[in-house]
């Protein structure tokens, strides 16, 4: 940023970068995240992981779709805008955060409250194919605990097994994810995604056993449904349900907690925001005919969506590739991106 000419660049106490080019009223504001899941199977990728090599026109590596090539397509194409006439009444930033893959919205938290950061207009640069995206479903991420009264196992009678207090919880699980109702063509899902147990020894009864959920949740669903489905799993059962708090630790050192509890959320197709977006399509790629894309998964855009910030979707790469072997991004997919983010600009 420093070397493209950005007017101040700075980074939070949680490690993320932001920049600045113009110092206009109107602020809009670009954010990616440059951090990204773990390579576990390097030796099985057809291209070193972490080589950045270009086959074929495509980008390869870990993070070339989630997403340091959207980051590099917003970085560039505020960039380009600084010497123009579109950012003659803006301010536009650009954001590279951290930590999203484990808490999602937590990073632009802490950056927008340190650094005392409101903008008009937010666009989450994740992978969209280059569709304007006008949502993404909600999460829910919640724990389940059962407890038991420890015994020798050679005695399980003289006991309470918390696991078997557990294993009808799970069938509910099961039957929940069956029977969570379609709502407007849409439908949301549970699944156990951990699950553990505790006892004295291993010739005991186990005393705790927990197990971890992912909740995801459509439009219409809402942070009170979600609890109604959690008393109702526990019902005649030993059992609590909270939310399953995580406990992180950033690169710079800073320790902070995330509660991973967002509804979906949707921009109107009428709001100004998208019609910008929409202009700005039209113009990037002589078509007359918008699509729309709505995420399965949760971003960053939950800070700004609650804050009440108008917020939308668009960025390179097929999301489906995201976290997989052999990740790539096609590059013409990357400046195109770049040269929607610069016509974007322009149209706010």
């Amino acid at each position: 940023m420093i070397k493209l000419g950005y007017d101040e660049v700075k980074i939070d106490s949680m490690g993320n970068v932001i920049g600045r080019i113009g110092n206009g009223e109107k602020i809009v504001m670009f954010d990616s995240h440059l951090d990204t899941v773990e390579v576990n199977d390097e030796s099985e990728w057809d291209f070193p992981p972490f080589g950045g090599n270009i086959v074929d026109g495509k980008l390869q590596g870990r993070g070339s779709v989630d997403m340091k090539s959207a980051a590099a397509a917003s970085v560039f194409a505020a960039a380009l805008a600084k010497n123009t006439e579109f950012i003659k009444d803006k301010t536009i930033l650009v954001s590279c955060t951290v930590f999203e893959e484990d808490c999602d919205g937590e990073n632009l938290k802490h950056l927008f409250k340190e650094l005392n950061v409101k903008p008009d207009y937010m666009v989450i640069c994740e992978p969209s194919g280059n569709l304007i995206t006008l949502g993404h479903k909600g999460k829910a991420q919640i724990k389940i605990k059962t407890h038991g009264i420890s015994a020798h196992g050679s005695a399980p009678d003289k006991g309470m097994n918390a696991v078997y207090e557990m294993a009808e919880i799970i069938q509910r699980v099961e039957k929940l994810n069956q029977d969570i109702p379609v709502i407007d063509g849409a439908k949301g899902t549970i699944v156990l995604s951990k699950i553990s147990s505790k006892s004295a020894s291993l010739n005991a009864v186990p005393t705790e056993c927990e197990i971890y959920l992912d909740r995801r949740m459509v439009l219409g669903e809402t942070k009170e449904d979600i609890g109604k489905e959690m008393d109702k799993l526990v019902e005649g059962k030993n059992a609590n349900w909270e939310i399953g708090t995580l406990y992180r630790t950033s690169w710079t050192g800073l320790e902070f907690s995330y509660d991973p509890l967002h509804p979906a959320w949707k921009i109107e197709e009428k709001h100004e925001l998208t019609q910008a977006c929409i202009a700005a399509y039209k113009d990037n790629t002589d078509q007359t005919d918008v699509p729309f894309e709505f995420w399965d998964f949760s971003t960053n855009a939950v800070t700004p969506v609650s804050l009440g910030i108008p917020t939308i979707g668009f960025g390179p790469g097929e999301y489906k590739l995201a976290h997989m072997r052999n990740e790539q991004c096609e590059v013409s997919q990357i400046i195109d991106a770049c040269t929607f983010y610069l016509r974007l600009i322009s149209k706010l």
